[in-house]
């Protein structure tokens, strides 16, 4: 998500309580953050119900942007959270639907490799967020949203060497999730 600096006056000003400016914003958004949650979730209609929950949330919390960080930077935070959260509520109700046990795995048969990968690695940092709450967040700013490393300590307020320590331990966390078959 790159914006120019209309995008970052639109956030600061949305920020202030301009209610006008918050709606271009969210106009401006819309787009990157629908392709930030494709990322995320394997299904169009999940990522669409998760970008909708993100804009929401936007809406919601635009007054805790403090401009700390570019709006972009907040807003990678905003949109990963929102997918992460969706996934889960899809997930569970799916298992309450089914009736299915928590530690099943999508049938291989009726799901794409891309899509099935892209689960396992959900349900790996899931568990990571379980086990290990505070490495799940630097992870997916850096390898999710592809932020640069000194963005994601400014976002945060970490020391850069803890952001560099926890996304290495966080990777090397998802990789014994996943297992020998994603190396």
């Amino acid at each position: 998500m790159a914006y120019d600096e209309r995008t970052e006056e639109l956030a600061r000003r949305a920020a202030g309580g301009d209610r006008e400016a918050l709606e271009a914003l969210l106009r401006v958004i819309e787009p990157d953050v629908l392709r930030h949650c494709s990322r995320f979730l394997p299904c169009r209609q999940d990522a669409e119900e998760a970008c909708q929950d993100a804009l929401m949330q936007v809406a919601r919390n635009i007054n805790r942007f403090e401009g700390r960080s570019r709006f972009t930077t907040w807003l990678h935070v905003v949109v990963a959270n929102s997918a992460r959260s969706t996934y889960r509520s899809l997930k569970r109700r799916s298992m309450e639907q089914a009736g299915e046990l928590p530690d099943q795995r999508p049938d291989p048969r009726r799901t794409s490799v891309i899509a099935g990968s892209r689960v396992d690695i959900l349900d790996a940092m899931e568990d990571l967020e379980r086990r290990k709450p505070d490495l799940i967040e630097a992870l997916v700013l850096r390898d999710v949203s592809q932020l640069e490393y000194t963005e994601i300590a400014t976002q945060l307020n970490l020391p850069l060497g803890t952001v560099k320590s926890r996304i290495h331990e966080a990777r090397k966390q998802v990789r014994q999730s996943l297992g020998d078959g994603y190396n």
